[in-house]
C-alpha cells in the first residue's frame, strides 16, 4: 500500500475513534511505535497522520508528554450550514450531484462512526462531488443506516443529492455538527481541482431521528470558493 494511503488510513481510523468518543477528548492517543507496530509503517508515516489530526484540531501535542485528543472549544452560538443542493437552487446557481461510489456494506466494527451507526446492521455508503455552477465545490463521504433508512437504497441519486433527500423524507430530531479546516489531501485536491494541501472548510454531521441514527457525512469545501455567514442580533440565543 503506497505510503499516503496509509497515513491516510491511521488519520481516517484514529478520527473516527475521536468522533465516536471511543478516544475522548484529554484522551492519551497512541504512541508513534505503537501505531507504527499495528500498522507496520515508518514513524514518518504515522507522523504525518498525526501532523494532519493536529492541522485539524482534533489532536494537540504536548512537549515531551505525547499527543492527546483535544477538549472541545464552547461555542455560545451554532450556525446553520445550508444544504448544498438546496442553497444553489436558491441562488439559480446551475447544480449537480456526480455519484463516484455507492456501496452496501456491513459496519466495520473497528470505526467507531461506523459501528455506532450500524449497530452491527448494513450501511449505504457514499462518495460523490458537489458541482455549482460547473465546478467542483464539495466532496461528500456519507454512511446511512439502512436499518432506520431502509427505503434509501433504492434511491437514484443522480437526480438528488443524499442530503436533500433525506431533508425531504427523513424528519431528524437531533443534529451535532462540527466545523474545521483542513488542507487538501491527496484524494480530494484532484476531486476538488484545487492544489495539493490548499485550504479547505470541512462540515461533519450526524443526525439522530429519535434514539436512531440516521446518518455521518463529512463534506470538504473548496476554502477558496466557500463562505458561511451568521446573523445575529443583540441579545441573540441561538
Amino acid at each position: 500500500m503506497p505510503i499516503a494511503s496509509i497515513s491516510e488510513t491511521i488519520r481516517s481510523e484514529l478520527e473516527s475513534r475521536i468522533l465516536s468518543g471511543a478516544l475522548s477528548p484529554g484522551a492519551r492517543i497512541p504512541v508513534e511505535r505503537e501505531l507504527m507496530e499495528e500498522y507496520g509503517c515508518s514513524r514518518m508515516t504515522v507522523n504525518k497522520a498525526i501532523s494532519s489530526l493536529v492541522a485539524a484540531g482534533l489532536i494537540e501535542r504536548r512537549k515531551k508528554a505525547g499527543s492527546f485528543v483535544s477538549r472541545p472549544i464552547m461555542h455560545p452560538t451554532m450556525l446553520a450550514i445550508p444544504d448544498v443542493q438546496t442553497d444553489a437552487v436558491a441562488k439559480g446557481q446551475y447544480y449537480s450531484f456526480r455519484l463516484l461510489r455507492r456501496e452496501v456494506r456491513t459496519a466495520r466494527k473497528r470505526n467507531g462512526i461506523e459501528a455506532a451507526l450500524g449497530q452491527n446492521g448494513q450501511l449505504l455508503a457514499l462518495s460523490g462531488i458537489h458541482i455549482v455552477d460547473h465546478q467542483p465545490l464539495v466532496t461528500e463521504e456519507r454512511i446511512i443506516s439502512l436499518a432506520s433508512v431502509p427505503e434509501i437504497e433504492d434511491v437514484d441519486f443522480t437526480k438528488v443529492s443524499p442530503g436533500t433527500w433525506l431533508l425531504q423524507h427523513i424528519p431528524w430530531t437531533q443534529s451535532e455538527t462540527r466545523l474545521s479546516s483542513t488542507a487538501a489531501s491527496m484524494t480530494e485536491a484532484p476531486l476538488l481541482d484545487i492544489p495539493f494541501g490548499a485550504a479547505c472548510f470541512v462540515v461533519e454531521r450526524k443526525t439522530w431521528r429519535e434514539t436512531l441514527p440516521i446518518t455521518y457525512v463529512r463534506q470538504v469545501y473548496n476554502g477558496s470558493a466557500f463562505s458561511l455567514t451568521g446573523h445575529f442580533g443583540v441579545g441573540s440565543s441561538r
